[in-house]
């Protein structure tokens, strides 16, 4: 077999028919034909009342997924060395869509945030789009500048600046939940990567004085919290959400009161649909089908994981850098979706990757797990190491 160095742009690769995972293609359409049918059953009482189409929501969802896959099958077919060299204009792009946002009359504001943008017939939700791009420029740095990471702050705190403009502009919407999940999806690339233990301390020191102002001097996000810590103190309003997705979550008890009825979705759970869709979930299935969909996200992240593992071991530190922060974008996304159904996490307003109606994440979703086939697509075809200019990554200091 021929292979070709990681400079060039178009490798012949290309020619060669798409070695896909079988495992990881399984389990995410699993877990998207079975949020379709989870989705059906959370949306058509309110869809039906609402909007008089039982299926309103559902075709939305099906016409994204249509969308997310044909943009998918465009990113099969990109080699990982084009994502690398758009890095910095993925970065600019991807600020740009945070900050285009805020600008009066382009950024469309629903319940009180300004987060989508209109494009014909959806609006799209910038942060989706923008937390791929930050992957992808990261990922590339973290191969360029892998030396200074591991033993410079400079290195460090380059990217971190950059992050931190994009989490300012995500809280300014607001959107905390985003900035969460960009923030630590960086941190655990950087510290994958072989950042020091120091350059983390102190970062998170800053993080957490900043968290805490901005949760005292907030009083939206004070309220979230206070209505998290105790929700049966104020049941009809601060924790209401919260007291209905436990009582959904109860009433399904070992094995659920069966697929299509469940009450709770029946005008009592607010976003029924979007974000407490597991708890709908859990009161249709029970205990035995949560923990079957939890074992399925658990099974998606160690298949990703496994595969950054590959890519390391092949020498190509950005296609494992890139899974690495997929990987933590949607194992996090989901913990924090699934930790606010049950009372473990403040109200964020992040969808369950794959289940929950959410255009926008959908369609990004599935173009992250096409370049994430790609990556095993190359790592099939070329199963030697590529050469590379870059040091490889080292351990902690």
């Amino acid at each position: 077999m021929t292979t070709q160095s990681a400079t060039t742009p178009f490798p012949a690769q290309l020619k060669t028919s798409l070695q896909f995972d079988p495992v990881l293609l399984t389990l995410v359409l699993g877990l998207l034909f079975g949020g379709l049918v989870i989705l059906a059953s959370a949306s058509i009482s309110i869809s039906d009342n609402a909007l008089g189409e039982p299926f309103y929501y559902v075709e939305r969802q099906l016409i994204a997924a249509g969308i997310g896959g044909l943009a998918g099958m465009v990113c099969l077919f990109v080699p990982m060395q084009v994502w690398r060299t758009l890095g910095p204009l993925l970065l600019l792009a991807g600020l740009g869509l945070l900050l285009v946002v805020l600008i009066p009359g382009i950024g469309v504001e629903v319940n009180g945030s300004k987060r989508w943008i209109r494009l014909g017939i959806m609006n799209l939700q910038v942060s989706e789009p923008a937390r791929l791009c930050f992957i992808l420029y990261l990922a590339g740095y973290l191969v360029r500048h892998n030396k200074d990471v591991r033993e410079a702050f400079t290195g460090f705190v380059r990217p971190m600046m950059l992050l931190s403009l994009a989490c300012t502009a995500l809280l300014v919407e607001p959107d905390f939940g985003a900035a969460i999940v960009l923030l630590a999806t960086a941190l655990t690339m950087l510290f994958v990567a072989g950042a020091r233990f120091r350059d983390f301390l102190l970062f998170f020191c800053v993080a957490a004085i900043a968290t805490i102002v901005l949760t005292v001097t907030s009083p939206y996000r004070l309220k979230r919290l206070t209505g998290f810590l105790d929700p049966w103190a104020d049941p009809f309003d601060s924790g209401f959400q919260l007291t209905q997705s436990l009582i959904a979550i109860g009433r399904g008890e070992w094995f659920g009161v069966g697929l299509g009825n469940s009450v709770q979705k029946l005008f009592y759970l607010p976003e029924a649909h979007t974000d407490f869709v597991f708890a709908v979930f859990a009161e249709e299935f029970g205990l035995v089908g949560s923990m079957l969909m939890i074992v399925l996200f658990l099974a998606l992240l160690w298949r990703v994981f496994k595969l950054a593992m590959r890519a390391v071991r092949a020498e190509r530190h950005f296609e494992g850098y890139v899974a690495i922060g997929i990987g933590t974008w949607l194992g996090l996304q989901a913990f924090i979706n699934i930790g606010v159904n049950m009372g473990l996490l403040p109200t964020k307003g992040l969808t369950l990757p794959l289940v929950s109606y959410g255009r926008s994440s959908l369609i990004v979703t599935m173009i992250a797990v096409a370049i994430l086939l790609r990556i095993h697509h190359e790592l099939v075809v070329d199963t030697r190491p590529v050469n590379s200019r870059h040091r490889r990554p080292g351990g902690h200091k």
